[in-house]
């Protein structure tokens, strides 16, 4: 039996779920969700304040399917509760955030600005103060979801608006994220 999937799913106090065909439903605090079950043969059952999880066969596919399917609903069921959160830091001399309803406008050294769309449910904060990290001016984005893929995913493309380049370290990158700097060239003797 699978180590993940075998574990009970416990829903917080103000956290509902209800199976319904091949979705479950989540209400919560943070908001509600609706995940749809990656195959039927993986089975979700409510059982007072826990989930369990279970599977009809020991086939390779349901073993497989059963961890999976345990942390989709694990992420759901802690999403409506808590919610999730990334941040980021906007580093380098000129950049710069800004959250207008439900766009983020960058400037980024371009010769033009930046807007990025963000997604629905998605929520993104930007820092006050800018901090300096390495000399550089440093800002920092935290972006909020109940929905933990959308929220990895949204967190992924504004990093690709302008990654960190390994010279300065200018660019966008996740706060906990470690950048490996190289050395600029050397004139010749």
């Amino acid at each position: 039996m699978s180590r993940i999937g075998r574990l009970p799913i416990k829903l917080a106090d103000k956290v509902k779920a209800t199976v319904v065909g091949e979705t479950v439903k989540f209400e919560g605090p943070k908001g509600k969700m609706t995940v749809k079950l990656p195959h039927p043969e993986v089975r979700p059952e409510v059982k007072g304040n826990q989930i369990l999880v279970t599977r009809p066969t020991d086939s390779r596919r349901a073993r497989a399917l059963h961890g999976l399917t345990r942390s989709i609903l694990n992420n759901a069921a802690q999403g409506v509760a808590k919610g999730w959160e990334r941040s980021l830091a906007v580093r380098g001399v000129g950049f710069r955030a800004e959250v207008k309803g439900k766009q983020i406008h960058f400037a980024l050294g371009f010769s033009h600005p930046v807007i990025f769309d963000l997604p629905e449910g998605v929520t993104a904060e930007v820092g006050k103060v800018p901090r300096t990290e390495d000399g550089l001016p440093t800002l920092d984005l935290t972006v909020r979801s109940v929905d933990r893929e959308v929220l990895g995913t949204t967190a992924v493309k504004i990093r690709a608006l302008r990654p960190p380049e390994p010279y300065k370290g200018k660019g966008i990158k996740y706060l906990e994220e470690r950048v490996r700097r190289k050395e600029g060239k050397t004139g010749t003797a």
